[in-house]
């Protein structure tokens, strides 16, 4: 097992929630936090015991130390910090959404090509067991084809203009921040749909606050999904099938319930230690340890067609960011 000095490009809320998790696996050295104030990012080197601490993302990735790094700005900056370290051959774990709109992501991805350097988007649910669990209920249960499914993330949000929930230079909304979620779900259980409709309500900065969407598939099949900053409602995904459903929790060690011929069923899984973030640093590092430049279970080709579903509602929907559009 060979171990990997993974560095911190950012040092927000993501990123201390990645960190205690990153610190427990065996083969990742916390090595280097970097922020663009030396102050933010020796605090965090020092609470998480990380070797070295940067003031400068540019002086970060100059050090020949760094293997791995993990991106945790705001996604209006995703484009400019992937291609400052891809350019600087580091590997790249970078949060969701990837990038602003789908130009950005292929120039990302086209930056990973070049360089001959790992890329992947941080959609840490797609690797915890919970998730796994689901695939393999819809692989080996015989409950037919999947009619319908239903998604909502939503939560609670200060409103501040000048945060990244609400500020359009930051990439605001509930659709990158947290309606990605069910919007991959859907793409992960149906693919790609052939028609979307969008309702959003927005904030009086102009980013919106709330989306319901509604997409339709070749097959027949619909999906509802819905986010805001403004409910408390479940954070849940139903799966409707010819013959059953599925329903879980998506974050949650709960168990999955499963209801199949008139009989429920709870499925149980092994949540294993902490939140889950650490099974996708795992997954990079085994990435790393067979020379691969992306994931083969989160491909750079999901990433894309995930962004371009989210490029396709945010034109239903009328949501524009000024300084990327």
């Amino acid at each position: 097992m060979k171990n990997y000095n993974w560095a911190i490009l950012g040092c927000g809320k993501i990123a201390k929630k990645f960190a205690l998790e990153l610190k427990t696996l065996p083969n990742a050295n916390l090595y280097a936090a970097a922020s663009r104030n030396l102050e933010n990012a020796t605090s965090f080197a020092s609470e998480f015991g990380f070797d070295r601490a940067y003031g400068s993302y540019e002086e970060m990735v100059k050090d020949s130390n760094v293997d791995v790094v993990y991106i945790a700005t705001p996604h209006s900056h995703h484009l400019e910090h992937s291609l400052l370290c891809l350019n600087n051959k580091k590997a790249v774990l970078c949060e969701k959404a990837f990038a602003i709109n789908s130009k950005e992501v292929k120039q990302m991805v086209e930056a990973s090509k070049k360089n001959n350097t790992f890329l992947m988007e941080a959609f840490w649910v797609r690797f915890r067991p919970k998730f796994k669990t689901v695939l393999e209920l819809i692989k080996n249960e015989d409950l037919g084809k999947l009619k319908m499914l239903k998604s909502d993330f939503n939560f609670l949000g200060d409103y501040n203009p000048n945060n990244r929930l609400f500020n359009l230079d930051l990439g605001a909304g509930s659709l990158l921040d947290i309606g990605i979620y069910p919007v991959f779900t859907s793409l992960m259980f149906l693919g790609k749909p052939t028609q979307i409709k969008a309702t959003p309500i927005f904030s009086p900065t102009g980013s919106e606050e709330s989306i319901t969407v509604f997409l339709s598939y070749e097959n027949g099949a619909t999906a509802i999904l819905n986010s805001s900053f403004k409910s408390t409602y479940k954070n849940d995904v139903e799966l409707i099938f010819e013959k059953g459903t599925i329903k879980y929790d998506r974050f949650s060690s709960e168990p999955i319930l499963l209801h199949k011929q008139n009989k429920n069923k709870q499925i149980t899984f092994n949540a294993g230690p902490n939140l889950g973030y650490q099974f996708e640093a795992i997954h990079v590092m085994e990435c790393l340890d067979n020379n691969l430049i992306e994931s083969p279970i989160l491909p750079l080709s999901t990433s894309i067609d995930l962004m371009k579903i989210l490029d396709d509602i945010r034109q239903e929907a009328g949501i524009v960011f000024p300084n990327h559009d």
